[in-house]
């Protein structure tokens, strides 16, 4: 690349940052503004911190798991975010329930593939799901979404510990298989409707430290979606705010408990500046 085709490239970078950085925070306010209603049917082991992230943001958690009532909850819901991680035969079928009102009232859906890899049973449900209803966002590590692909991975519990496929490629090819938009989180997430493709540098060493934090990011997405209809961008904008939220709390604290502590009063003082300064996002081939 010349140096003239350098200068215009970095050039175009930072107007497109720009542009993506005060259009994650327009939504930011929309959420705080409008306060959409998240109805979650996720796992035992973080609902309460999922409910604390979208409140966090702004937004409403519901988390109704009851077959007899997710129908009508999911109808006067405004996103619907459904996590595997304590998956059990009844739970699948409250999901699928559930997915169908919110496919046919045109709510979007975000599916957590907590520990799809680790066992048989887990793999199939995520697919029953897929199956089942039209899923518009699908995150996972890239243990989980290599393993729903159909690439070989390994999955260590809830953890990503290889896989034969690289993210930025692979979530380009998931996206299209499934016809959704796809999201890989790690150390650098990465998102793609199969046309757009962002990739999201922000983030803290210490947020995988800590239990949660990735049902927490798709709780996030959730949010997000509710007001942002171009998913790919909606998911963009929800990791690269959680992860300033991240970076922030990093300053001001460097021990685990009072980092999560620390996390949730970042989300809730994140400001336009904080975003403009911070946010790293950007589009990819």
């Amino acid at each position: 690349m010349t140096s003239l085709k350098k200068t215009k490239y970095k050039a175009f970078a930072f107007y497109q940052l720009n542009v993506i950085s005060m259009e994650s925070y327009q939504t930011l306010k929309k959420i705080r503004e409008t306060k959409p209603l998240i109805h979650h049917i996720t796992n035992w082991v973080t609902i309460y911190d999922c409910a604390n992230i979208v409140r966090a943001f702004g937004a409403l958690p519901v988390m109704a798991h009851a077959e007899e009532e997710v129908e009508e909850m999911t109808s006067i819901s405004n996103a619907l975010v459904l996590n595997i991680g304590t998956l059990t035969k009844d739970i699948i079928n409250s999901m699928i329930k559930s997915g169908k009102k919110a496919n046919e009232k045109n709510i979007p859906i975000v599916l957590d593939a907590v520990g799809a890899g680790a066992t048989k049973f887990r793999t199939e449900c995520v697919n029953r799901i897929i199956k089942s209803c039209k899923i518009d966002v699908i995150k996972g590590n890239l243990g989980e979404i290599a393993s729903v692909f159909g690439s070989k991975a390994e999955v260590k519990g809830v953890e990503s510990i290889s896989s034969s496929e690289k993210p930025e490629e692979l979530v380009k090819k998931f996206a299209k298989k499934f016809d959704c938009t796809a999201v890989i989180t790690g150390k650098i997430d990465y998102v793609s409707n199969g046309k757009k493709n962002y990739k999201i540098s922000n983030g803290s060493e210490y947020m995988g430290q800590i239990v949660g934090t990735g049902c927490m990011a798709a709780s996030v997405i959730g949010c997000f979606v509710a007001i942002e209809k171009d998913y790919a961008k909606a998911s963009a904008q929800a990791l690269s705010c959680f992860g300033i939220a991240g970076e922030l709390a990093e300053k001001r604290t460097k021990e685990i408990g009072s980092f999560k502590t620390a996390l949730y009063d970042c989300i809730s003082q994140i400001s336009e500046e904080d975003i403009k300064r911070l946010s790293k996002v950007e589009e990819y081939v």
